[in-house]
């Protein structure tokens, strides 16, 4: 070895190069050599000839200084874009698009770690639970929990909106639909979508929004209490309605709405989704995914969904308002006026509004036609009712209907204005 080279080596390759020094001055065998270093004997033949050739320094591994092929040089490249494309996500999530967007595999643990070192992320620390956890139910289809969710969903880009969403209890699976506002008719046509792609539920879990629970105060004489439309259209198909007291209480759909409201939303961001059509074409492809990736099996195989056709669902999931018929055959509903052409006897008909927005009047579960008209028909002069003009008549003095102080009255009345005259 050359004077001046210093070789940087550990106590383990010390011990070696001292054995394999005795191999090479014939004081001890190999045999014995790999023994003591704990190698084979073709190990030692091999580092005896690198040392001869290379001197001491080749009992060093020649990986030692030079970077491994396995190493993750690109840290730079993953902050960078981080900052310019995912800056607000989390390190579950922006790992998730790393290998989905960017063909780039990393763990979790080593972006969260980056992240943190660059300042990008901080640790959260999670809250305690203090509310008893309720166990899911056992069967698929046997609680389905639904409400809205008002966000700006899409970010400024587009309109603010409601996501109507519904989960199933048992297995955490999701359905949704993107509308103006939250109301019946939102509800009934979200809810129709359901009952035709999955079935009819054992019973809905919802909050107290006025389109879910009537606040009507109900009279003395009424049995029941007051059911909404949305309502009313569940007790017909023989949902059972089950309304939470607070947020926590269906704490599923709610902390479902925290992840969305972070996940969904970046999702629709990098896709440039900024309509509710667009919104809920986007929510055909990604629901699915969503559900084979975090739904979980029920306890038993078993669906309790039931099927119903089309047209029931039609004839209930509507909004249906009783109405008086007029002798005219007419009825007046939002301040529009409808001649009945029909030949009935009836006081009440009812009239169903329709989720599209047509209208259909009905009598005894009969269909009525009907026509909107500007104005009544004018009634025939002989059946009108007689109607005296002016004053009318008057009964004499003396009439049977006249009581008796108004006759002594106008007798005295009379009397003194003759003794004037």
């Amino acid at each position: 070895m050359a004077e001046g080279d210093i070789i940087m080596v550990r106590q383990r390759e010390l011990k070696r190069l001292h054995v394999i020094r005795k191999v090479m001055e014939g004081t001890l065998t190999q045999r014995d050599a790999a023994g003591l270093i704990s190698l084979t004997e073709r190990q030692i033949r091999r580092i005896v000839k690198r040392i001869r050739q290379e001197g001491d320094k080749g009992v060093c591994h020649k990986s030692r200084g030079i970077p491994s092929k396995r190493r993750l040089p690109f840290k730079a490249r993953i902050v960078q874009l981080y900052r310019s494309t995912y800056p607000d996500f989390g390190p579950t999530l922006f790992t998730e698009k790393l290998q989905e967007r960017e063909g780039i595999t990393v763990s979790r643990e080593t972006v969260r770690t980056w992240l943190m070192e660059e300042g990008e992320w901080k640790k959260h620390r999670r809250r305690k639970a203090h509310r008893q956890w309720r166990e899911r139910k056992d069967c698929y289809g046997e609680m389905l929990q639904l409400d809205g969710s008002h966000h700006d969903w899409f970010e400024g880009r587009g309109p603010h909106c409601v996501l109507m969403a519904y989960s199933d209890d048992a297995t955490g699976s999701v359905y949704g639909r993107f509308y103006d506002y939250e109301g019946t008719i939102p509800a009934m046509d979200s809810f129709t979508r359901y009952i035709m792609k999955y079935g009819i539920p054992m019973s809905v879990y919802l909050d107290k929004h006025t389109t879910y629970k009537s606040w009507a105060r109900r009279d003395e004489c009424q049995e029941a209490e007051p059911l909404s439309q949305f309502g009313r259209a569940l007790k017909e198909l023989g949902v059972r309605l089950l309304h939470a007291h607070s947020p926590q209480a269906k704490g599923r759909i709610e902390r479902l709405f925290n992840t969305f409201q972070d996940r969904m939303v970046k999702e629709m961001r990098l896709r440039g989704v900024s309509t509710i059509p667009d919104a809920n074409r986007f929510l055909a492809s990604y629901l699915p995914v969503y559900n084979r990736r975090f739904s979980v099996p029920p306890k038993k195989n078993e669906d309790l969904h039931r099927r119903c056709n089309e047209a029931d669902l039609d004839t209930i999931l509507c909004i249906k308002t009783e109405r008086t018929l007029k002798n005219d055959h007419t009825i007046q509903y939002n301040g529009t006026i409808y001649q009945i052409k029909d030949q009935i006897r009836a006081k009440k008909i009812m009239v169903e509004e329709l989720i599209d927005g047509s209208m259909r009047i009905r009598h005894e579960g009969v269909l009525l036609s009907f026509h909107e008209i500007a104005q009544r028909p004018a009634t025939p002069e002989k059946e009108r009712p007689f109607v005296a003009k002016g004053k009318g008549h008057r009964p004499p003095i003396d009439h049977a209907w006249r009581p008796p102080w108004f006759k002594t009255s106008k007798e005295k009345e009379h009397r003194a204005a003759t003794e004037v005259s």
